[in-house]
């Protein structure tokens, strides 16, 4: 992204760390977004290494946009869970090897003396999709991640629902089937099923090693019946993962991101045969599964989403 050189405004920094790649984005309380950096993760090289990346690019950003560190009013930080919301602790995501209560806002606000705010990613992109995508207008959404891995976010009568220590909405972890690909420590797992390391594993079991979820979706659209087979599967588990989700909150609309909105019409059929067979009709009646709206920017907008939180959900 070209840089622009700024003066006299305040903005929000958002960085979104995840187990593929990391961000930081300069924007402001509108949802502006004025620049951004992006770098591969690489877990096994430390955490250290990572946030001493993410330091760099906050640098970089503010140094090229001219920017005074005071002019940064608050920072979001955007992060697959478990975490500690409250204490600002990310406690070891299963796609973030040896992240073990690292104390992300204490070293953040450290170095920028600003308000940090943590937030769980899945909850973090629901927030957006409510105030500025395909969830704006509706009291009780439904936010899935699908991305590296398989997480849910909650707005629940009009506020985003963490649970009682931050664990609301892991429905990755949710086993559908007694075996199956291992997704968040589980065999059979929604995350197994619904996820990009999931759908790698399934078309490894069937003898299709090396591959990733974007090849085999683009091997999909190709017509590669191997590859519409292995989607299939997905969207049936999909599917049943939503209809248990549907049945127990009732929300208007359940939205999906990553893999699913990127790959909607190979996933969709499927999905919602299972969806129409499994879930209660009358709760059905009054929701719609939709692809997120934000699409790719969607990490972006969850990072910053999460440094208004506060002021969005008190």
């Amino acid at each position: 992204m070209r840089p622009i050189y700024l003066s006299g405004k305040k903005f929000i920094l958002g960085l979104d760390i995840g187990g593929t790649k990391c961000a930081v984005v300069l924007g402001d309380e509108k949802m502006r977004i004025y620049d951004r950096l992006s770098f591969s993760t690489q877990p096994r090289r430390g955490w250290k290494r990572i946030l001493k990346q993410l330091f760099g690019s906050i640098d970089e950003i503010t140094g090229r946009n001219h920017l005074n560190p005071r002019s940064i009013q608050r920072v979001g930080v955007s992060c697959g869970g478990p975490l500690d919301s409250r204490r600002g602790l990310i406690l070891s995501p299963p796609n973030l090897p040896g992240w073990n209560r690292i104390p992300i806002v204490r070293l953040i606000q450290k170095k920028l003396k600003c308000p940090v705010r943590l937030e769980n990613d899945a909850n973090a992109c629901a927030l957006a999709e409510w105030k500025f995508g395909a969830g704006r207008g509706f009291s009780n959404i439904i936010f899935l991640t699908f991305g590296t891995g398989l997480g849910a976010g909650l707005i629940l009568n009009s506020r985003l629902y963490r649970g009682t220590n931050d664990m609301a909405g892991e429905a990755g972890h949710i086993r559908l089937e007694a075996d199956g690909p291992a997704g968040y420590g589980k065999k059979g797992s929604f995350e197994g099923f619904c996820s990009g390391g999931g759908i790698a594993r399934m078309a490894k079991r069937q003898g299709i090693p090396a591959l990733t979820a974007k090849a085999i979706c683009e091997a999909a659209n190709r017509g590669d019946k191997a590859s519409l087979q292995i989607l299939q599967a997905s969207g049936h588990y999909l599917g049943m993962g939503l209809s248990i989700l549907l049945d127990l909150l009732n929300p208007e609309r359940i939205i999906i991101g990553g893999i699913y909105s990127r790959n909607e019409r190979l996933f969709r059929p499927e999905v919602l045969r299972i969806f129409r067979r499994e879930a209660l009709s009358r709760s059905r009646s009054v929701c719609r599964i939709v692809p997120s709206a934000l699409g790719e920017k969607i990490g972006d907008m969850a990072s910053l989403s999460a440094a208004l939180m506060d002021k969005w959900n008190p």
